[in-house]
This record gives structure tokens, C-alpha cells and sequence, in this order.
């Protein structure tokens, strides 16, 4: 009977069967094991600082993964906040006074994949102060200005409280948007948009949690492009140097003075992105350095120059350009 296929047995129709399953889940498990499959990395640039005898400020730099979802903070192995994506700073409240606390935060994907904590950071609240009733008195003579297009510089005088100002929170509008040690009357808010005309204000606040009322509000508008010098790294300088018949560019540079520790910088040569570079726990807070390779050929001119992520996950303004040869010196 020709045209009819011999009949297949039924072990042999079950050895096929096996041998497709077995492609269809391998190539499922390739698919698992994309990069869209692993979990967010650790959230960089946590600080912590108290805010009053029973409360911390948390903050981090916002993920560059568009996967996250939102963010946890843990007091210990305690979890102890859940901040939306669209936020990187908590308020942590009901702590004990008098006491040194370890904060750390982790990522959580959409798919509710769980990232790697960030590094710990300590912050101890002050002892409370009993039967404390007195607010501070209120910030006077707040000023600001706009630096560039994304960020604001404000300063204030400082309050007066009877038993001591533990802390100064910042407003936009009615909205507490950052917090600084009582020891210090300036800062710099980052993440503004360009062309925008803002609402600054300033309480203090002390170890009893008493919050005194709001100084006068300082109105600014941010530039329309993007330069954002306050935020920009100074002091920027490069040179040459010869190592083994290769040359090398060594560059160093001040971090931008904002709140928090910058811990990510993007080096620019000749108009495009050369490389990143990521500190870790110790990234350095006075002055900078860096050396990356640049080739063996002698006499080759370039143009380099830096900016640095802020705390607040957005990016700062560009250092200076320099121009540096092989073999050049600086």
C-alpha cells in the first residue's frame, strides 16, 4: 500500500514526546535566566540621619531599572517602610530615643522579585528630652536661588529651641521633600525640572518631635536648560601618563557639595561616554581620582570631562572640559 506511513509504536511516540518536552523547557529556562528575569540590584547612595529623639531620615538615589516597583527599608531584619518607586526618602518613626539604629533598602521588582540590601548605615537619635512642650522658634531669613536647571541652593539662620535643634525639613509647596541635621543651615535640592518656578520653606524640628512653624518661603524659577552648575564637579584637572609603553589619562576633581554621598560618576572622552565609575561604601567626599587607559600612540589630543549622579538619582551638571595629550603631561 503505497503512500501510507508504516505505524509508529508506542514507545517510540513516547521517546518523542520526551525529547520535546525536553527542548520546550530547556528553552524556557533560557528564557528565565534573561537578564529581564533577575532581580533589581542594591539601591545606592543610602544616608540616614535623625530627625528627633524617635524618628530617622532615610534616603537613596532612585533606580535607573524601570522595573521597580517600590522600595523596602529595614531597621535591622525588620521591615519597616514601603516607599513607591516614584520616592527615594522615608521618614522611619517610633524609634527609640538615645539609641543607634542600622538602616538598610532593598528593591522590589513588579513581578515582586526582591533585590540585594543596600550597604548599612547608622543614624542615632538623640535622648529624649521629658516634658518638653517648646517648639524651636522658626528658620528666619531663608534665601535661595537657582542652580541651573535642576537644582536650588537654600540657606537659612539658625533656629533657636531650648533644649537644641535636632533637625531643619525642607518644603515644596506643602510637601516635606528632604531633611538636614540641626548643625546645618544649607543645602541643595536636586531633581527639579528646568524652566520651573518653585516654593521653598524650612521647619525646625527637635528631639521631642516639635516641629515650629514654617519661615518665610523663598520663590525661584529654574533655569530653562540643563547646566546645573552647583551640581557639576569642581576643581577638575587631567593628565597624561606612560606605563609600560601604554598611556593613561589620570583625572581627579571635588564631588559636587549636595546632600548625601555621591557615589556614581560618568567619564565623557571627546563627546561620548568612555566609562562609569561606581564607588562603593567609601566613595570619597573631599577630592577624587580616577585613571583609565587611553591607547599607545603619543601626541593624540582629548577631551574629557565628568558629571556625577546626584543622591536623588538624577544627573549632575558636566565638570569643566579639559583637553590632555598622550605623552602630554596635563
Amino acid at each position: 500500500m503505497r503512500g501510507v506511513p508504516p505505524a509508529v509504536s508506542p514507545r517510540r511516540l513516547l521517546a518523542l514526546c520526551g525529547i520535546l518536552l525536553l527542548l520546550a523547557s530547556c528553552r524556557w529556562g533560557g528564557a528565565d535566566e534573561g537578564g529581564g528575569e533577575r532581580p533589581p540590584g542594591a539601591p545606592a547612595g543610602v544616608t540616614a540621619e535623625a530627625g528627633s529623639a524617635t524618628s530617622v531620615h532615610v534616603m537613596w538615589n532612585a533606580a535607573a531599572d524601570a522595573r521597580v516597583s517600590h522600595y523596602e527599608v529595614y531597621r535591622g531584619t525588620t521591615k519597616v517602610g514601603d516607599v513607591p518607586a516614584s520616592e527615594h526618602m522615608v521618614d522611619v518613626t517610633r524609634l527609640r530615643p538615645g539609641t543607634s539604629h542600622v538602616f538598610t533598602v532593598r528593591a522590589r521588582d513588579r513581578d515582586g522579585r526582591l533585590g540585594p540590601p543596600s550597604r548599612e548605615v547608622r543614624a542615632t537619635t538623640p535622648a529624649a528630652a521629658p516634658a518638653d512642650d517648646t517648639a524651636p522658634t522658626r528658620p528666619a531669613g531663608l534665601r535661595g536661588r537657582a542652580a541651573g536647571s535642576r537644582a536650588a541652593q537654600l540657606s537659612w539662620s539658625a533656629a533657636s529651641d531650648d533644649r537644641g535643634v535636632v533637625s531643619y525639613d525642607v518644603y515644596q509647596g506643602g510637601t516635606k521633600i528632604h531633611s538636614v541635621g540641626g548643625n546645618q543651615t544649607a543645602t541643595v535640592v536636586t531633581g527639579l525640572r528646568p524652566g520651573t518656578r518653585y516654593a521653598f520653606t524650612v521647619r525646625a524640628r527637635d528631639a521631642a518631635d516639635n516641629l515650629s512653624p514654617a519661615g518665610s518661603a523663598v520663590r525661584l524659577t529654574t533655569a530653562g536648560g540643563a547646566d546645573g552648575r552647583a551640581t557639576s564637579p569642581t576643581g577638575f584637572r587631567a593628565v597624561s601618563e606612560e606605563s609600560d609603553g601604554a598611556y593613561y589619562l589620570v583625572l581627579d576633581w571635588v564631588p559636587p557639595r549636595v546632600d548625601g554621598v555621591v557615589t556614581e560618576y560618568e567619564v565623557r572622552l571627546d563627546g561620548r561616554v568612555a566609562t562609569s565609575l561606581v564607588y562603593g561604601g567609601d566613595a570619597p567626599r573631599d577630592r577624587a581620582t580616577y585613571r583609565f587607559y587611553a591607547g599607545r600612540e603619543p601626541g593624540v589630543t582629548h577631551r574629557v570631562r565628568i558629571r556625577a549622579m546626584l543622591p536623588d538619582g538624577t544627573w549632575g551638571g558636566f565638570s569643566a572640559e579639559r583637553a590632555v595629550t598622550t605623552g602630554g603631561g596635563g
